[in-house]
């Protein structure tokens, strides 16, 4: 299954890029490095019409409970801009935001 149809997805700029920010702040943690970089490949897979990452490059290195919260997202993108909505509101009360190891390590 293809993902280059979910940049059409969207009400509209700040709706993609308020669902990019959810995936980052929520969802890719840079503690787990193959995870991180298939979930930024998504983060950048919203927005463009080309192949960033597949399904099954998500299936193969995101984790069951994440994987489960990209996928709703997927479905929300192809239902409708206020299932995205949803997806959102639902993702941000679920996920904590993940603080990044990098830039914390950078601070001592």
């Amino acid at each position: 299954m293809t993902l280059t149809d979910l940049s059409e997805g969207f009400r509209d700029d700040a709706q993609r890029r308020r669902v990019q920010a959810v995936i980052h702040d929520r969802l890719a943690d840079d503690r787990d490095q193959q995870e991180c970089r298939y979930l930024m490949r998504l983060l950048w897979q919203v927005s463009m019409s080309y192949q960033e990452v597949s399904i099954e490059q998500l299936r193969m290195n995101v984790g069951k409970l994440k994987l489960e919260v990209v996928e709703e997202l997927i479905s929300a993108i192809r239902t409708s801009p206020d299932a995205v909505d949803a997806w959102i509101v639902t993702t941000q009360q679920a996920c904590p935001v993940i603080h990044d190891s990098g830039f914390a390590a950078n601070l001592d």
